[in-house]
């Protein structure tokens, strides 16, 4: 059964809020009835349709929600790497193990060599502008030095 959580809800809602899925369209009132013996999903999708956040439902990363992680993150996101999308996996950085949930908020790329490192004690964390950091087993980050630049001429 598909039906909206906001209809689900709201006791006002009538008829053709939900749908099964062999076709049928049934009342809100049937919904709430069939939930209360069900288990609830949810799904999460995004301006064109596409799930990007799947909860608990499903743990790996279907191709819309890596699609997303490509375009957010551009390839491995730990420090000092380049590995290009095509090289890396999507990875939760709240393990499913642990209650992770499979949405990109919950995910990263990174290549197998640093996706076997963050198993391992690593780990990376994207900050509140976008950036993300790398933290070694000790608790040191690893940064990247800048550049130095050349005097001038």
């Amino acid at each position: 059964m598909v039906v909206k959580l906001q209809d689900l809800a709201d006791p006002g809602t009538g008829p053709g809020a939900g749908r099964m899925g062999f076709g049928a369209v049934i009342s809100a009132a049937r919904a709430r009835w069939l939930a209360c013996d069900g288990a609830v999903s949810r799904v999460v999708f995004g301006p064109g349709g596409a799930p990007l956040d799947l909860g608990r439902e499903q743990r790996l990363a279907g191709r819309h929600l890596r699609r997303a992680a490509e375009l957010r993150d551009g390839g491995c996101v730990f420090t000092g790497c380049a590995a290009p999308t095509h090289w890396c996996d999507v990875h939760h950085l709240v393990h499913w193990i642990d209650g992770g949930e499979t949405s990109l908020e919950n995910s990263a790329l990174l290549c197998e060599r640093h996706h076997t490192k963050v198993h391992h004690g690593f780990r990376v964390e994207r900050q509140p502008d976008g950036r993300w950091r790398t933290w070694r087993p000790d608790g040191s980050e690893i940064t990247v030095p800048r550049p130095l630049l050349s005097p001038a001429a």
